[in-house]
């Protein structure tokens, strides 16, 4: 690499400093024992249990109305398309919501992302896992006693391969799923594209949404779509059948590493320090 054309972003040019818009935030310290002293933490994590139980009771619930419903007839019930679009739009919905609050993680893979981003504390981190997966399985809890006939069925939700699906395959594609799913998140939160989309507060959100949405329709037909181990785990430990425990490795390994492959490729690549410009006096801000 030619040092002579390599600046350090922000460092050597004066112009970048004085135009600039916006302000990183510091990173999150690993611990702040006065945070568990404040209401905020724990309104913070009651917010994400409650989220996480109303994502799993809306599409699990889907999930069974559009498998009972397709028994009897085939052209009833949402489809594909529409438990796809169920999915995509309550995490739309509940992270706009809770966004200003916990910060609308949902999920342990967001949550472990951000962990390693220095987003969020140990303590908040861990506590909104143990949120997450609570809510899920009261999620769940829910749909069952609402429909149980219907809930034992026909799989409960739970996410687990299809036939003629190695588990290699169900793997890839859990690990490409989380990591376009966390890729967003990471972009959406960047603090460069928050100072120049503040004026459109769904401009966060939505795009997470539709990453959802998308992932879903490509992966349903394989795994049912986990890259969330909280929906996984909530729906696995109501329907406790073990040919679901068999593969339920998969929707926490795959989500893990595309969790950590998210934030160290937008980290460390994307938003490396260093920046190679051909020119030091043509530099275009954005």
């Amino acid at each position: 690499m030619d040092t002579d054309t390599d600046i350090e972003e922000g460092v050597h040019d004066r112009t970048a400093t004085e135009n600039q818009d916006y302000q990183k935030p510091l990173a999150a310290p690993l611990i702040v024992a006065v945070e568990l002293a404040r209401w905020s933490f724990y309104r913070a994590i009651i917010a994400e249990f409650v989220a996480t139980f109303l994502f799993l009771y809306i599409t699990v619930l889907t999930i069974i109305g559009y498998k009972s419903r397709n028994d009897s007839d085939q052209c009833g019930g949402v489809g594909l398309l529409g438990i796809a679009w169920v999915f995509g739009g309550m995490i739309f919905v509940l992270v706009y919501n809770t966004s200003g609050i916990s910060g609308g993680h949902l999920n342990p893979a967001v949550t472990l992302a951000l962990l390693m981003a220095r987003k969020v504390t140990v303590p908040r981190a861990v506590m909104y896992i143990i949120a997450q997966c609570s809510g899920a399985t009261c999620g769940c809890i829910m749909v069952k006693t609402l429909q149980k006939a219907y809930y034992m069925d026909h799989g409960g939700g739970a996410n687990d391969l299809s036939q003629g699906y190695s588990r290699i395959t169900g793997l890839c594609v859990e690990i490409i799923g989380t990591f376009i799913l966390v890729y967003t998140v990471l972009s959406t939160t960047d603090p460069k594209r928050n100072a120049r989309d503040s004026h459109v507060p769904v401009l966060a959100p939505l795009p997470i949404g539709f990453a959802v949405f998308m992932v879903h329709l490509a992966t349903i037909p394989i795994t049912g779509t986990g890259i969330n181990p909280a929906r996984s785990l909530g729906a696995a430990v109501i329907y406790n059948n073990e040919k679901i425990w068999q593969n339920h490795w998969i929707f926490w390994v795959g989500p893990i590493i595309g969790a950590v492959g998210a934030e160290v490729y937008y980290e460390h690549i994307l938003r490396a320090h260093l920046t190679l410009y051909r020119n030091h006096h043509h530099i275009t801000h954005r």
